[in-house]
């Protein structure tokens, strides 16, 4: 059995500028998740084809050892919390498969993501079968309502319901937002679609984990698209090869902060 939700999120951009803004905003995360032995690495970022798809493949390994809950460490042996992350990012269309080698065939998450120039309105938008899409709970994801947001992860600083943006004068986010911007016909929008398929395979413990790797997803795709949103002046103006330059920059950056400092980051150690 696999447990699958489809993820929704809304933004006050568009298409073209989320690509940018999405490939700054994980960058400038992942530095923030590195450090003292944990985090992030990345092993490759290059161009790929393959048939007839094109697009930048990506292998990160995600070292996590204090950042999960003590029921995952009750059965996790030392030196087994670590995760591989490869990603085929063929924009508008992405895929990413996270694996554990410990695990093998028994864990894995799959995220496919399309994204749209809508509100989240289109049905079905991966073309599952009928059967498998009957199944699928779609999570719509509000970025300005903070009540989804636990107190530990709030920054003010990172509140879409706060943030006025100097540079494309969007923000801040009223709680109607999304039904404001199906009028503002001069203001972009758009939905990334994010289909995630959860598998771990674990006698008495396989509920509770594909449950728990779902909530940490929204938590995630939260978080992150609130960050991005808030970052929008930082990014507005990159450009795709500015990317590339602060994406190798940031390996090198991620390389040395893994090895030294403290901890830090987002932690589901306590749940």
């Amino acid at each position: 059995m696999v447990l699958i939700k489809e993820y929704r999120v809304i933004l006050p951009c568009s298409v073209e500028e989320y690509q940018v803004g999405q490939l700054f905003s994980v960058a400038e995360a992942s530095k923030n998740e590195t450090g003292g032995g944990e985090g992030i690495e990345v092993l490759t970022n290059e161009p790929y084809e393959k048939d007839g798809e094109k697009g930048q493949y990506t292998h990160k390994i995600y070292h996590l050892k204090s950042k999960v809950p003590a029921f995952v460490k009750l059965f996790a042996p030392d030196g087994s919390l670590v995760f591989h992350e490869k990603a085929w990012n063929a924009y508008p269309y992405c895929r990413t498969i996270v694996t554990n080698e410990y695990m093998k065939d028994n864990f894995i998450v799959m995220i496919e993501t399309w994204h749209k120039p809508d509100l989240g309105t289109q049905e079905n938008v991966h073309e599952l079968d009928h059967t498998t899409w009957k199944s699928v709970e779609v999570v719509p994801i509000d970025i300005a309502d903070s009540q989804y947001v636990s107190l530990g992860d709030y920054k003010p600083e990172e509140d879409p319901a706060i943030f006025k943006s100097a540079k494309t004068g969007r923000g801040p986010l009223g709680p109607n937002w999304k039904r404001e911007l199906l009028n503002k016909t001069d203001c972009p929008r758009m939905c990334a679609y994010k289909l995630v398929t959860v598998k771990f395979k674990w006698w008495g413990l396989q509920t509770k984990v594909e449950n728990f790797i779902h909530k940490q997803e929204k938590r995630i795709f939260t978080n992150f698209h609130r960050q991005l949103f808030c970052w929008i002046d930082k990014w507005v103006e990159l450009s795709m090869d500015d990317i590339r330059q602060m994406e190798a920059e940031t390996q090198r950056e991620l390389e040395q902060l893994r090895k030294q400092g403290d901890i830090r980051g987002t932690s589901a150690a306590d749940e």
